[in-house]
């Protein structure tokens, strides 16, 4: 798919990795709707770039409606949704129940919602398009962070289920796997585990998104070696949970 002239909406766009991709898409001639749970940030952004900016919740199914309903009514039928937002939730089964709940409403249910209230219109008008923010995390697993390793991973499921399951009906799918992005959620962790590989700018995965849109390719790969990765895993998986307790080891639990 080509971005120029699309109508495409983004959530968590008021920073990182959504800021990015908002910036790099308007250049590209889309027509970018900024929608965060920082209301002002998405304005500022969206100023920025000639956008639209609104308000939204991605932990509401209704506030998700509503950015859809927003935008079909004031703005056109949306050609791509971007459903990035999400959270960082460190610790392992200690955590709290309500974190659990919490975090798997914002990185996993978020998208489903998505979903749920953008195929249909995309499908009646003939297909659109998804890109789904997961982490390298969804393929590998986190050190440190098991509400984060687990709700990635169902995000890149849920990514496949929606490509296998509508792509005869005109709908393509993109699940974006980085692995540190220089944001909010990373700042005071640039030496972590995440960051082993090194730690790219937002803008640097704007474009390996484009890219990847323009050829219509499922995995969004930012950091090439987690193809890599991806391989020594499914080539011999006692292997590769060998190496992760190593990096378990090494950053001391921690991310």
């Amino acid at each position: 798919m080509e971005i120029k002239d699309r109508i495409i909406v983004i959530t968590g766009a008021a920073g990182g990795i959504g800021r990015g991709m908002a910036d790099r898409f308007a250049a590209e001639g889309a027509r970018v709707v900024c929608a965060d749970l920082d209301g002002t940030g998405a304005q500022q952004v969206a100023e920025q770039i000639g956008g639209i900016a609104r308000a939204c919740n991605v932990g509401s199914e209704a506030d998700i409606k509503a950015l859809i309903d927003f935008t079909e009514e004031n703005v056109g039928p949306v050609d791509m949704f971007c459903s990035n937002a999400g959270i960082l939730t460190a610790g392992g089964m200690e955590v709290p129940d309500a974190e659990w709940l919490r975090i798997w409403e914002i990185n996993v249910m978020s998208h489903v919602w998505a979903a749920r209230h953008v195929v249909p219109k995309m499908i009646a008008r003939g297909g659109g398009y998804l890109v789904n923010t997961a982490s390298a995390a969804g393929l590998l697993n986190q050190v440190g962070a098991a509400p984060y390793g687990v709700t990635k991973h169902a995000a890149v499921g849920l990514a496949e289920w929606l490509a296998l399951t509508y792509g005869d009906q005109g709908i393509k799918v993109s699940v974006l796997c980085p692995q540190a992005v220089r944001s909010a959620m990373t700042a005071g962790h640039e030496e972590s585990v995440a960051a082993i590989d090194g730690m790219l700018e937002p803008a640097a995965v704007a474009e390996a998104c484009v890219e990847a849109i323009r050829e219509e390719r499922f995995l969004i790969l930012p950091h090439a070696k987690v193809l890599d990765y991806i391989r020594m895993k499914t080539a011999d998986y006692d292997r590769w949970i060998g190496g992760m307790r190593k990096l378990n080891r090494q950053f001391g639990g921690e991310l």
